[in-house]
């Protein structure tokens, strides 16, 4: 999904959904694994999985403990959960309105040791959430999808968005304790990689792209419009010479602002773990990398310049050898009026910095939309464009795949070109209605494009990575051996630099030559397999993630 998390004045929103698990799974049975082609321990683990495969509760203990690879789509203020939002906005003395239903910063505490926030007739302190447990469900249910119920003229896709606005004040400083508190639940459900959207600081960069005219007069479409083919200022030409006029502007000197922005989270995150020391908490073992977000909502000179911002923060991360940010994406709600009118204007965007910036890794919300949300017209050529213009890697969400024109030959372009879709079970039923048979996993998977599965935003939606993987077992019948696909999928589309240790794209049985002679994952690999490990990021968390196969399976009984 798409969400909107601005810097500037406007509301932080993100993209995301929820759902609870699926109904019991139906007497059908699963689909079919190749059990003779699975090795010994393989087969121990098919057995233990069908097992437990109809009870939910039983699947779900056993696949928490099942290795999951990474979740390539996360929003960072979306994953946290709104209990931990609560303690926050009480350590920054916040107040909280129930008429808006958010929380606004005082603008006078009293004088009292220690102060505390005048919030003014009606409203109340956040601390008062601790002693009024009215209070406290209700501010659960403000900033999450816990409890709620659609009503006249309020959807799930409403509540969704609506959550983001009412915690957006609270102060970045806690960015540390957020990244803590996924990379503690990933440890904890056997996950080692976590790529995480954050949108950083811009707001120089958008007041530079409003004072430079547009190259030429921009011509948004009438309302309704899916601007299929409104490209004015967006060649290559008129997109060169604004990049350089924003360049001589300034832009280039606000990069280091960015990658400090996003070095000090993980240094903090670090910090609060004691990562490095004999103190390191379980959650220092899982990788985080960030995914540089992008506000799609809003005219093209502010889109521009935050996303040329991306790119020259992302290359000069590549530049220095250790990248902490590794690719890019546009977020907010993509059936909004201008992500809808600007999506094709946008697309020729990343067309022309990805021919100046080459090597800056790109995944795209497209196809988030479904039939009754937008017309029919708007259906037709987002995820086409995403691929063949946006130069997406990746594809977040996906759904409307089907209703793409030429949606079979879209299906084989994206096999043939090893371009996966991130899957969001919950986010896509509760925001979209979209679930079971009306979800396009299985059309994925029969026309052979690479899948994984991830959370999308698993604090608001009140879900973790197991509750996806459950769930596409309940409402999907996979098997032990298509969840095993789906995680090694999951590494090897991370954003992570180096090669795979896999001999070719998405085929998980020969391994790169350099590791060949020796068993997957092993404990001590040769030094020749040891020095490709260490010369490529990438497949090393490959080679850890059959370690921790080796260790799950051969548990089992």
């Amino acid at each position: 999904m798409l969400r909107s998390a601005s810097r500037l004045a406007v509301a932080l929103l993100l993209c995301l959904p929820s759902s609870l698990y699926g109904q019991a799974r139906p007497a059908t049975p699963a689909k079919p694994q190749a059990a003779s082609a699975a090795t010994p321990a393989e087969r121990r683990a098919i057995r233990a999985f069908d097992a437990v495969a109809e009870n939910p509760l039983q699947l779900t203990a056993f696949l928490a403990e099942l290795p999951k690879g990474g979740d390539l789509h996360m929003h960072l203020t979306g994953a946290v959960y709104a209990e931990s939002f609560i303690r926050q906005a009480i350590a920054d003395t916040l107040c909280y309105s129930p008429s808006t239903r958010r929380l606004f910063k005082p603008s006078a505490t009293t004088r009292s040791f220690p102060p505390q926030p005048v919030c003014g007739e009606g409203n109340r302190r956040a601390d008062e959430a601790l002693k009024d447990q009215a209070l406290y469900d209700t501010l659960v249910d403000d900033f999450s999808m816990r409890s709620f119920v659609p009503s006249a003229g309020v959807s799930g896709h409403d509540q969704f968005f609506a959550t983001f606005a009412r915690f957006s004040a609270l102060n970045h400083s806690h960015i540390g304790e957020w990244l803590d508190e996924v990379a503690s639940r990933a440890a904890a459900q056997n996950e080692q990689y976590l790529e995480i959207m954050h949108t950083a600081d811009f707001a120089a960069a958008a007041k530079l792209g409003y004072s430079i005219p547009w190259p030429s007069a921009a011509s948004f479409p009438a309302a309704g419009a899916t601007s299929a083919n409104d490209a004015s200022g967006a060649s290559p030409a008129e997109l060169a010479k604004l990049r350089d006029q924003l360049l001589a502007g300034g832009l280039r000197e606000m990069v280091a602002t960015d990658r400090k922005e996003y070095a000090d989270a993980l240094d903090s995150r670090d910090r609060i773990e004691h990562c490095g020391t004999p103190e390191a908490a379980k959650a220092c073992s899982v990788k985080l990398r960030f995914i540089y977000q992008i506000l799609r909502g809003f005219p093209a000179q502010q889109v521009f310049a935050q996303t040329l911002l991306g790119f020259e923060t992302i290359q000069a991360e590549l530049d220095s050898g250790h990248p902490r940010v590794v690719g890019i994406n546009f977020v907010m709600p993509e059936d909004g009026y201008l992500s809808m009118s600007e999506y094709h204007r946008q697309m020729l965007m990343l067309d022309y910095l990805h021919s100046v910036y080459p090597r800056v890794h790109i995944t795209l919300h497209a196809g988030e939309i479904a039939p009754g949300l937008v017309t029919p017209d708007g259906l037709r050529f987002h995820i086409r464009e995403a691929v063949e213009l946006g130069h997406a890697e990746r594809i977040g969400h996906g759904v409307d795949v089907m209703y793409e024109d030429q949606a079979q030959a879209l299906l084989k372009e994206m096999a043939s070109r090893h371009i996966m879709t991130e899957i969001n079970l919950s986010s896509n039923d509760l925001i979209l209605g979209v679930s079971k048979q009306w979800h396009p996993l299985p059309v994925y998977r029969a026309a052979g494009v690479p899948v994984a599965l991830s959370t999308d935003d698993e604090g608001v939606s009140r879900i973790d990575i197991t509750h996806e993987y459950t769930r596409a077992v309940l409402d999907f019948h996979l098997g032990y051996l298509d969840l095993k696909r789906m995680a090694r999928t999951s590494l090897e589309h991370s954003f992570l630099p180096g090669a795979s240790l896999w001999e070719q794209p998405d085929v998980f049985t020969s391994v790169n030559a350099a590791c060949a002679s020796q068993t997957l994952g092993a404990d001590n690999p040769t030094p020749k397999c040891q020095a490709f490990l260490q010369a490529n990021e990438r497949a090393n968390e490959q080679w850890q993630l059959e370690h921790r196969y080796r260790l799950f399976e051969e548990k089992q009984p």
